[in-house]
């Protein structure tokens, strides 16, 4: 065999087996969670139970674990996904429609702000929540979370914006649309998909956020379930596995739920090809 097939040989086998370990590293996780959820005697081991049993989920569903908690966080993150995507619409129209020679700097800005860690500023904001009465309460936090999310929404809401013809948008102010109605009426119906991606990636992100709504929220009753997750382990002398497994599963669901409904539409990418003829 010549040496040279032999060597590629080697590379494919050394980067399959990278990536079969990645793909072992994250699997091996979720594996845990599905077994240990209806494990009664659940531990860190990955183990298939002897006796399966709901019984874990049984103990979590109840108001003061799971749907109290669960409907925080549809609250907090639908509220401020919401304002965030509005925001962001708003933001990248006029950087994806005029030139400037502030353009680029601006959008690298907005994007280095995305680097900074939410603990550099969170101890200021605690201040000002506290000055202005807006430690604990849901639209404050949510007004802050949203903030924190923006810029790489701006970013990417403009990076599909672009890809919306200009064409079409002068077609409606031929018809006399107004800037806003041109926005709201063709641009982002046209870049449906990308702004599916963008509110996706935003509620994601703002799900699974901890730090914040632990920092700002303090009445027990208006914790959403990323915090409850953390209280979750002060409740017992030791950690029920199977319990916190089954919770688990239960606060990923809404994410899985909206990844799936719009799947099919993520796929099917920006059909703008026979928008522009004639």
């Amino acid at each position: 065999m010549p040496p040279l097939l032999t060597r590629r040989t080697r590379q494919r086998l050394a980067a399959d087996a990278a990536l079969l370990a990645v793909a072992l590293a994250f699997a091996v996780p979720l594996v845990w969670l599905i077994l240990a959820s209806v494990d009664d005697g659940a531990g860190l081991r990955v183990r298939a139970p002897e006796k399966p049993t709901l019984g874990n989920f049984s103990a979590v569903m109840n108001e003061e674990i799971t749907f109290r908690p669960m409907l925080n966080s549809l609250l907090l993150c639908g509220a401020a996904t919401a304002l965030t995507m509005v925001c962001a619409a708003l933001a990248a129209y006029p950087l994806s429609r005029f030139r400037s020679r502030f353009s680029r700097p601006y959008l690298l800005t907005v994007l280095f702000t995305t680097c900074l860690p939410i603990t550099a500023v969170m101890v200021p904001v605690y201040g000002l929540f506290v000055r202005i009465d807006l430690i604990d309460t849901v639209y404050g936090t949510a007004l802050f979370m949203a903030t924190a999310q923006l810029p790489f929404a701006i970013w990417l809401m403009k990076n599909f914006m672009d890809g919306v013809p200009a064409v079409l948008e002068e077609a409606a102010w031929t018809d006399g649309a107004s800037r806003l109605q041109a926005l709201v009426r063709v641009i982002l119906p046209l870049m449906g998909p990308g702004v599916a991606v963008v509110a996706i990636y935003s509620f994601i992100m703002l799900w699974g956020n901890f730090f914040v709504p632990f920092m700002l929220l303090l009445s027990p009753e208006q914790l959403p379930a990323s915090v409850s997750i953390f209280t979750f382990f002060g409740n017992y002398d030791q950690v029920a596995y199977g319990q916190l497994a089954a919770f688990s599963i239960l606060y990923s669901t809404p994410v899985i739920l909206l990844y799936t409904l719009i799947s099919r539409r993520l796929g099917g990418g920006f059909a703008l090809g026979g928008a522009v003829k004639g």
